[in-house]
């Protein structure tokens, strides 16, 4: 790693309290069995899959057509909710764990397309500018190496590509909580809440920080239900 990379990740790390810091080291960039297993089941909740159509609906918005990469895909149920959506995009997920690459393909095996490999935002196995758009959804405060991980975000990303990176974050607005526990109720909406506090994520200031340091140099952040979501060009302003 480049000493310039390092410094990035470093000034990363100081923005994190002590415990997320312990949480952020601790923590696998993927998810070993049996945890895919454990995973794949609460995704299927009511309230996973209704994020997971919001995003989906969301990245559309962007993009309906060429190719997609999800980067830390884990079971694919995004990738799934993309192509109920809109069958004629390209979709490629990446997973770092080959537990959970194992469980993505058997949860896409019946659509025969949908393309899933092993890889980790640190070394995507594609090459330069291959992709319309990129995206991540509660995977990047998993990255080990965050401003490495978007530099490989843009450097697979086609110029004018987007790059949507989803998220919790700890600190979520009042607002934003109030109006999930309507559609929720107070009990799936507060669980799904506390996960943030078993987790490194990052706050919204912290998390839109993240592209400073890299060749995106500047992000947009705001919200899409619980998630909050990181707003990436690549264009002629980034070189």
């Amino acid at each position: 790693m480049s000493q310039s990379i390092q410094g990035q990740t470093n000034l990363t790390m100081a923005k994190l309290s002590p415990i997320r810091r312990l949480l952020k080291l601790v923590h696998p960039e993927g998810i070993p069995w049996p945890g895919s297993v454990f995973y794949n089941a609460i995704s299927s909740s009511a309230i996973f899959q209704k994020h997971y159509e919001l995003v989906a609906k969301d990245i559309l918005s962007y993009c309906r057509q060429g190719s997609l990469l999800d980067i830390g895909t884990g079971p694919a149920w995004l990738l799934l909710k993309i192509h109920q959506q809109c069958p004629q995009i390209r979709l490629v997920g990446i997973d770092s764990s080959p537990a959970m690459v194992t469980k993505a393909r058997q949860n896409v095996e019946a659509t025969g397309i949908i393309e899933i490999k092993e890889g980790n935002a640190d070394h995507v196995p594609f090459p330069d500018g291959c992709f319309d758009i990129v995206v991540s959804t509660a995977s990047i405060h998993h990255w080990k190496e965050p401003a490495a991980g978007l530099n490989e975000v843009y450097r697979v990303l086609k110029e004018g590509g987007y790059a949507l990176v989803y998220d919790l974050v700890s600190d979520t607005p009042e607002s934003i909580l109030e109006e999930c526990r309507r559609e929720f109720g107070s009990l799936k909406t507060t669980l799904f809440w506390l996960h943030s506090f078993e987790e490194p994520f990052y706050s919204r200031e912290n998390f839109e920080a993240l592209a400073r340091p890299t060749l995106f140099r500047e992000g947009q952040t705001r919200f899409l239900g619980l998630l909050c979501c990181l707003i990436l060009k690549k264009g002629p302003a980034n070189k």
